[in-house]
């Protein structure tokens, strides 16, 4: 029999799936947005719809970042919208630390909680996700 696997394992689990959609060579990113252990939303790392792809076409480069992609966390809160899926008070699995950008965004959208899987880049979402209520788990530290 195997074992079964935590909540955080299963969400995190289910986000590194996510991730392996994304079309952006540079940086595989998936996330997930849960409330009650419920699975509400998923985005990944892709262009624009309609667009076409890094992976197909070439990242747009400036100051070091792909601008071309759409951030994962920025499109599963979209995903939601898009489908009438209210999430606040939920919380987020993504497999790197969010972006000042979708921090915001996080933040914005009453999301309580982050999960991440590896830290990456952004050092001021601690200071502000202590001053703006939202907890942050680093899932690598396992």
């Amino acid at each position: 029999m195997t074992e079964r696997v935590d909540w955080h394992c299963y969400f995190m689990n289910i986000a590194h799936e996510v991730a392996s959609r994304a079309t952006c060579p540079r940086k595989h990113v998936g996330a997930v947005v849960v409330r009650d252990k419920r699975l509400l939303s998923t985005g990944y790392n892709g262009s624009l719809r309609g667009l076409p792809h890094c992976d197909e076409t070439g990242c747009l480069m400036e100051d070091g970042h792909c601008i071309a992609t759409v951030h994962a966390e920025a499109n599963a809160i979209l995903q939601a919208a898009l489908n009438g899926v209210r999430i606040e008070g939920g919380e987020i699995y993504t497999t790197a630390s969010p972006c000042w950008n979708c921090f915001k965004l996080i933040a914005n959208a009453g999301l309580v909680a982050i999960h991440f899987g590896e830290f990456y880049r952004e050092p001021r979402i601690h200071d502000y996700a202590e001053r703006v209520g939202i907890r942050l788990y680093d899932l690598s530290v396992r």
